[in-house]
């Protein structure tokens, strides 16, 4: 999957999906989003630092290992960073009504998403 804008409408196609971006972490620029109802520009430059602490904390802790998937729990939501394997640097986020998402389907979404991006 080459087209960035075909990735997110897959992205949107889970169930309970509210808004879903790709971010490079690198910059906290936000490179492509669908959706509503959430600040996306600013959804990517916060989790940009969350994906940044975890990664300083891996650093620190002598962790040989790698971020497979950041899940955030709300009451109302699921929030889901995942950094892109194929592309250091990338991440790919989504927020998911808590009520009308399958978490285990949708983490399994994403990573089949991922698998397939090409940038």
């Amino acid at each position: 999957m080459s087209n960035l804008s075909e990735a997110l409408q897959e992205l949107m196609s889970i169930d309970g999906a509210q808004a879903v971006s790709l971010v490079d972490y690198s910059s906290g620029m936000l490179l492509g989003e669908a959706g509503s109802g959430i600040d996306m520009e600013a959804a990517a430059a916060g989790n940009t630092e969350v994906i940044r602490a975890k990664m300083r904390t891996m650093d620190a802790l002598k962790l040989d290992d790698e971020i497979e998937d950041v899940l955030i729990s709300l009451h109302k939501a699921y929030h889901i960073i995942r950094p892109v394997a194929s592309n250091d640097g990338l991440f790919i986020y989504v927020v998911l009504d808590r009520n009308k998402s399958n978490l285990a389907l949708a983490r399994r979404k994403v990573l089949d998403v991922e698998k397939k991006l090409e940038m």
